[in-house]
């Protein structure tokens, strides 16, 4: 099997319509434009589906790419609006009106917030489960965000794009990722504290059984009990 083309490559590869620079285009952005379909159409199936008929899309329509935006970029549109269509698809197939929250802030310019990074914790069997139980709660609260917020905490947190990437692709002004980026983070810090409040009365559980090992291990040592001194 020949080897994949190279990024460099690609571009020379695509427009001679070559399936395998059509593989190395899907590999190289596969994870990126993935959690853009996650982000916006809240289910794995749906989003994979959406991705398929997004690269479609692409390659059927490769000669209007003019090269004026990154290759990602013009794939993460095509996605956007492929997800899009479904969600007002969908939305007529209900009869209802999506929810599409309104950027409360406006447009304002508000400083990114620093990102956070910690050390990772040595990798260890109950670690990893511990990784996983957080993704799973934080997967959980990202889908909860409102769509527009979700997507722009996806593109920045997730997939680690500048603030002009992330506006690019979704076809916003980058004052208005930075207001989305920061409501985003505000509300997802709002959401896991309720979760810590709502464990801190579970700390330390006493169940029936933990107790009943107790008294019964005092009252076979109390004194007067069996001869016991």
């Amino acid at each position: 099997m020949s080897a994949l083309p190279s990024p460099v490559a690609l571009p020379e590869g695509l427009r001679a319509r070559d399936p395998r620079a059509f593989e190395a285009l899907m590999r190289l952005h596969n994870r990126r434009l993935y959690r853009v379909a996650r982000s916006l159409l809240r289910d794995a199936a749906d989003a994979e589906d959406a991705l398929q008929e997004a690269y479609l899309a692409a390659f059927r329509s490769l000669e209007q790419f003019r090269g004026d935006a990154a290759l990602a970029t013009w794939l993460s549109r095509i996605v956007v609006n492929e997800c899009m269509s479904r969600l007002r698809r969908q939305a007529r197939r209900d009869n209802i009106v999506p929810i599409v929250a309104a950027d409360a802030l406006g447009d304002e310019e508000i400083p990114a917030m620093q990102d956070e990074h910690s050390r990772l914790d040595e990798d260890t069997p109950d670690r990893a489960l511990q990784r996983a139980e957080m993704r799973k709660l934080l997967e959980g609260k990202i889908d909860q965000l409102p769509q527009d917020f979700r997507t722009v905490f996806v593109l920045r947190a997730v997939e680690e794009l500048s603030v002009e990437e992330t506006a690019a692709s979704l076809g916003i002004p980058e004052a208005t990722v930075r207001t989305r980026h920061f409501r985003a983070r505000a509300l997802l810090r709002e959401a896991l504290a309720k979760e810590v409040d709502l464990a801190e009365r579970d700390v330390f559980g006493f169940d029936g059984e933990r107790c009943d090992r107790i008294v019964a291990a005092v009252l076979r040592r109390a004194p007067g009990r069996d001869g016991a001194q």
